[in-house]
């Protein structure tokens, strides 16, 4: 039974592309939606947060999958050792304070440079998901700034 139901999970596996199907949806993302993101105080809307690999002092790195709901997205933030976001699902927007937003889409990479003061998130009728590493652990810090407004974020 366990054997059956294996293959039959690795054979829907394959015939979708080697995605994971979201039950609630048709979006497809590669990793796990997670759970309701324990830092939701620090965004807007609903998010999931699926960490992949987490600090150590081996890798020098915080890898996470963040699912965002349509129009969801973070406070400004910065973090002092930089950031890189690889895009994998859904549209998303990246703005950097003082530069126009940036429409993201899958296969996207986003590098931010240390201590640049952003925001990223789901476009505002697009579920979104992104991996985000955090590098140069353990002196990387993040600070958690304002809300971005509906103004800003449109």
């Amino acid at each position: 039974m366990k054997k059956n139901l294996l293959s039959l999970l690795l054979c829907l596996t394959l015939f979708l592309g080697g995605t994971a199907v979201m039950a609630d949806s048709k979006f497809e993302q590669p990793f796990d939606k997670g759970e309701i993101n324990p830092y939701s105080k620090f965004f807007t809307g609903t998010t999931h947060l699926s960490r992949l690999v987490a600090k150590d002092d081996i890798w020098n790195s915080s890898i996470a999958n963040v699912t965002f709901d349509a129009g969801a997205r973070t406070n400004w933030h910065k973090h002092s050792g930089g950031q890189i976001l690889l895009v994998t699902a859904g549209e998303g927007r990246y703005q950097e304070k003082g530069k126009d937003i940036r429409i993201l889409k899958k296969g996207d990479v986003v590098q931010i440079p240390p201590n640049v003061e952003h925001w990223h998130g789901a476009a505002p009728d697009s579920m979104f998901a992104h991996i985000s590493i955090e590098p140069n652990l353990p002196n990387n810090e993040t600070t958690w700034l304002e809300s971005v407004t509906d103004k800003e974020y449109k």
